[in-house]
């Protein structure tokens, strides 16, 4: 296609919003008007689901669920009296207890301050404020943060290290059910390390917490500082804008206001009923197009700003698990999903950029594009505040963001070149509000992809299967050193397995036994080969 033919196709692509600056192009797509006029009738009937949902359909039959994350930035759309009410005085609660903290009316002793934040959380529970945090700290914040995200003991030890001062460390533990085992491992450890330190933990500890959980009854019974409220409407893969997400937010000093604004006015984009004009439906309909429906093609994330670094992994969790299903509403197999990868931009012209204009056609790009090179959030906060990168010329002329744009714009013409298509998401800058449309921009373009795909979007029982799993391999654990500690003599692997009843799990007994003797639980005898040692109680 020839550049005026294409600068054509971009005018009558492009969907801009005047009060928000946001922008989606899909010029960079080869579908034409007849896909969308063939489209059209599923992606109604689509966005007609998603009416449903937000009027408090059920989403998830067998747990007789609705889905409300919408609701979170939007209270007055939601069902009841009782879920705007929750929603309104969760916010309320998180902004006057961040308030509190900032000005050390909640404090871990008289004359001092929490200076920083410790987030127990795995997946959503800390995806999200992760992300948040990447996009939009400063040296300016009330607080720094940090986050035990997983269970490894070595990834919590180098956490406990680098905080600057455990005495003035807020403690936030984030699961709805209470009994994720990850969080509740780091909720753990980190008591036992407040307690080593000769610090009340309970001084320091909040917790965000389906009512009546596990989690929620440790806090009441061991006097946590607080609790908030997960409510079961609010998958903790779109929890961002429930108390998962603004606690850590406020606490740092970002306006929830902003945010949460951010985030109504995309839902407000994405409601209009005109597809044409609608970022989340061209969204999900580019990303149909791209994968033939059945998700064919990976999608490459290029965020071309620092700041958004971390937003492929945020959308890996909110796409992949929302996505990746093997069944659909029918309860045909199906195995659905679409595939999310990326880093930023221009690194990427030193990774895989030259895979993706070269190698393998098995993808497509979704490039985030900020127009303005500086954060507000970087500005005049520091020593340095008169020097202005942004305005810093590298060569006559040009400075290090004309550099950056270039990359951006460069790499998507390369890759349009080789018939590599792409998507730009364009915003004006990193800002609460911008995130928070960002966020809420892909949360509905996932929804309408699910309808328009035939599978449930908030239903994820691969997650579970795998936690189930993981407890069977404890469980096993368990019987295998019981064994070992009551034949008081060195055992070898069938012996062990046969003595636990379970020979067909040799495999797995082998496993266990060389991560425990690694770890000096168990003693080992070398002896022919890995498969003759013996092991024996430290």
């Amino acid at each position: 296609m020839d550049k005026v033919a294409l600068w054509g196709r971009f005018k009558g692509r492009l969907i801009h919003d005047a009060d928000t600056g946001f922008s989606l192009d899909t010029s960079r797509l080869s579908f034409d008007d007849d896909y969308l006029s063939r489209m059209e009738p599923l992606m109604t009937r689509a966005m007609e689901s998603m009416a449903a949902l937000e009027r408090g359909a059920i989403a998830n039959p067998d747990e007789d669920r609705m889905v409300g994350h919408y609701w979170l930035r939007s209270p007055q759309l939601a069902p009841t009296d009782d879920i705007r009410t929750a929603i309104t005085t969760t916010v309320s609660r998180v902004k006057k207890f961040a308030a509190d903290v900032h000005a050390g009316v909640i404090a871990p002793k008289p004359g001092a301050t929490f200076s920083h934040l410790l987030v127990v959380g795995i997946g959503g529970s800390a995806l999200g404020p992760q992300f948040v945090n990447q996009a939009l700290n400063s040296i300016a914040d009330p607080m720094t943060i940090s986050f035990f995200d997983n269970t490894d003991p070595d990834g919590m030890a180098k956490v406990l290290y680098s905080v600057p001062s455990l005495e003035r460390t807020l403690v936030v533990v984030i699961s709805k059910s209470g009994g994720t085992k990850e969080t509740r491992n780091g909720q753990l450890i980190a008591k036992a390390a407040f307690q080593a330190a000769g610090l009340d933990f309970k001084s320091h500890f909040v917790a965000v917490t389906g009512e009546g959980s596990e989690l929620d009854v440790t806090a009441r019974t061991e006097g946590w500082l607080a609790r908030f409220p997960m409510w079961d409407w609010v998958g903790g893969l779109t929890s961002e804008c429930s108390a998962v997400g603004l606690l850590p937010f406020a606490l740092q000093g970002f306006c929830v206001d902003t945010f949460l604004a951010g985030a109504a006015a995309m839902d407000s984009m994405t409601r209009r009923s005109s597809i044409r004009e609608n970022p989340a439906a061209m969204l999900a309909l580019s990303w149909y197009h791209c994968g033939c429906g059945k998700g064919n093609k990976d999608m490459v994330v290029l965020p071309y700003k620092d700041r958004l670094e971390l937003f492929s992994r945020y959308l890996q969790q909110l796409v992949m698990e929302s996505l990746g299903k093997e069944l659909d509403l029918s309860g045909a197999v199906v195995n659905q999903g679409l595939a999310v990868y990326g880093n930023k931009g221009s690194t990427d012209q030193h990774a895989y950029v030259q895979q993706l204009r070269d190698g393998l056609h098995n993808f497509f790009a979704v490039f985030i594009e900020v127009l303005r090179d500086r954060s507000p959030r970087t500005q005049a906060t520091t020593a340095l505040s008169k020097l202005h990168p942004e305005h810093f010329e590298v060569e006559n002329g040009i400075t290090s963001g004309d550099y950056l744009a270039g990359f951006l714009l460069g790499t998507r013409a390369a890759l349009f070149e080789k018939d590599r298509e792409s998507v730009t998401v364009t915003v004006p800058e990193v800002s609460e509000r911008t995130v928070g449309m960002l966020i809420a921009l892909f949360e509905r373009a996932v929804g309408l992809y699910a309808s328009l795909v035939n599978i449930n979007a908030y239903h994820q029982p691969g997650v579970e299967a795998g936690k189930k799993a993981a407890a069977q391999v404890l469980a096993l654990q368990e019987r295998v050193v019981s064994f070992i500690r009551k034949a008081r003599r060195s055992v070898g692997l069938e012996e062990i397995a046969n003595g636990i009843g379970s020979p067909e799990d040799v495999e797995m007994v082998f496993k266990i036994v060389r991560r425990l003797a690694a770890n000096e639980r168990l003693e080992v005898e070398s002896g022919a080969s890995l498969f003759d040692d013996r092991y024996h109680c430290a």
